[in-house]
């Protein structure tokens, strides 16, 4: 059974400072027995990180939408497990007011970084508490998930203004501002027009191995679970790469062919592919 300390140890062991941004998407069930359960795995993230900046997903997409259009930040339960609802209620945690892809934050900087999200029109638009995780330099923990939860991809494609990502009409909802007033919002949301559902995000495994191979990802524990560090600007530019080369490739190509990141891969990193190994990844 892990206790926090086992679990703060593992930060350590991934390399991270205490004052990094970082963003965790998980699942408590990977991790492992932990004593004193979820709670105690918020304790080790917001006490390691303190005096950094520690943020969830607090997604409420799956319930926001005409039959539930209003979005009260202090109410609303995401959508997205365990550790970010009990996050989100914990003393000195800030949550964003974007009525779908909401953030909860905790340090120093949390109520500056969430500021401006209720004008967001996008899931992830330019600009947004998504896209600026690259300009903090955050990294992002994929903490017994892959990058099929990883939705800071969304925000490249949105940056990139890659077509057929979403709705192409808004929905209209409603957030609960923090002086009780009720602001309207136009939201667009995801869509792939390919398959005419509202995921995608399940494609973006696909760039497993471009990520490692181009050292904006490595693979790292935390308790039981397999989990993958990525350095927020890197991965950015890892999928600026590849889907400048093929807008689509993401979404319909079965596999991304390996040449498109090998091209000049020994330039980028000084190294050949041979001799990448875990401590190579974010030099």
């Amino acid at each position: 059974m892990y206790t926090k300390q086992d679990l703060i140890q593992c930060l350590k062991d991934m390399g991270l400072k205490r004052t990094d941004a970082i963003m965790v998407h998980s699942s408590m069930k990977a991790i492992g027995e932990v004593e004193g359960g979820a709670d105690t795995v918020v304790d080790a993230f917001m006490e390691y990180f303190e005096e950094g900046l520690f943020m969830t997903p607090t997604h409420t997409w799956a319930q926001m939408g005409k039959s539930c259009d209003t979005f009260n930040p202090m109410t609303e339960p995401a959508c997205v497990g365990i550790i970010p609802n009990i996050f989100r209620q914990r003393d000195g945690v800030v949550r964003s007011l974007h009525p779908t892809h909401s953030i909860a934050a905790y340090g120093p900087e949390a109520i500056e970084y969430i500021k401006g999200e209720e004008n967001a029109t996008s899931p992830c638009p330019p600009g947004g508490c998504w896209d600026r995780l690259k300009d903090i330099g955050a990294k992002i923990l994929l903490l017994g998930v892959t990058h099929a939860k990883n939705t800071y991809i969304h925000s490249v494609d949105e940056v990139m203004s890659i077509p057929d990502r979403l709705t192409d009409e808004p929905t209209l909802m409603y957030i609960v501002m923090p002086d009780g007033s009720r602001k309207e919002v136009r939201m667009y949301r995801h869509f792939n027009r390919a398959t005419g559902t509202g995921s995608f995000s399940g494609n973006f495994d696909k760039l497993k191995q471009a990520f490692y191979d181009l050292g904006a990802a490595k693979p790292v524990k935390f308790g039981d679970a397999d989990c993958i560090l990525c350095d927020a600007k890197k991965v950015y530019d890892v999928c600026v790469k590849l889907l400048s080369i093929e807008e689509n490739c993401v979404i319909e190509r079965e596999v991304i062919p390996e040449e498109w990141w090998q091209c000049g891969k020994d330039e980028e990193k000084g190294i050949t592919g041979s001799q990448i190994t875990s401590d190579d990844l974010f030099a």
